[in-house]
């Protein structure tokens, strides 16, 4: 997962340059948030997809100026590619879930049809996503960028910043009581995993709720199918990102 830089460029100065200096501005912001919840996720993807556009510019003044050499370029697409990778693998498990909800919403309204049965089978799924969960996160790698050219080391930074919040919505997807806080980038970027602390999320509740169908609230199935929705479209908008990226 992990794009390495080793550019010399001779056309860049010294200094970092303005554009460099914008991504690293918005890398801090990044950096600062937690993603503790859907509404934190879905702002935190909003920021990468702000973030990559800035670094699309970034290579477009890098092309121009010739700092970067092809292989360069295509390691950089490559990263970019793993990261869309990621988009799609979130999107497709959140609509297997989304599906799953709208199914017991339909039995639960009309009152027919085999609850129990839409419930195992929505909790089945959920088991089969956790576990795919937990293998796309053990291996997902945070780098630790070298790179001395500072205006070229943020793409390396970016990497790792969007590696890490698909670390925590992957870990939100599972239900798990805590999701990383993006503060934890640079020990990630040392120790390659994530500390989890917080509380229970709608995921959670859902899952509680569905194993023991006499507390289940369709209140907190809709809730859900909104926080998805809203993941959804966060993940939509990054994908086209990424995409003309």
């Amino acid at each position: 997962m992990t794009v390495s830089f080793h550019v010399r460029s001779k056309s860049y100065p010294s200094r970092q340059h303005p554009q460099a200096a914008h991504v690293n501005e918005q890398l801090t912001r990044l950096r600062s948030s937690e993603a503790a919840s859907s509404s934190s996720i879905c702002q935190g993807l909003t920021k990468l997809q702000d973030l990559h556009d800035s670094l699309e510019k970034m290579i477009r003044l890098s092309i121009t100026n010739h700092a970067l050499s092809q292989e360069q370029i295509e390691k950089l697409l490559d990263g970019s590619l793993k990261i869309l990778d990621l988009c799609n693998i979130s999107k497709d498990a959140l609509s297997q879930m989304k599906e799953g909800l709208m199914e017991i919403q339909s039995i639960l309204r009309r009152k027919r049809g085999d609850l129990s049965s839409e419930i195992k089978k929505y909790l089945s799924s959920r088991k089969c996503l956790k576990k795919s969960f937990q293998k796309v996160v053990k291996n997902l790698k945070v780098g630790q960028n070298k790179e001395s050219q500072e205006s070229l080391a943020v793409f390396g930074e970016a990497e790792a910043v969007t590696i890490t919040l698909f670390q925590s919505l992957f870990s939100f997807m599972s239900g798990s009581k805590a999701c990383a806080k993006w503060s934890l980038v640079s020990k990630l970027m040392n120790q390659n995993k994530v500390t989890f602390e917080g509380e229970a999320n709608e995921f959670t509740v859902v899952d509680l709720e569905f194993q023991s169908e006499k507390s289940l609230k369709i209140e907190d199935v809709q809730i859900l199918e909104s926080c998805i929705q809203d993941l959804e479209d966060g993940l939509e908008s990054l994908s086209k990102s990424f995409i003309k990226y």
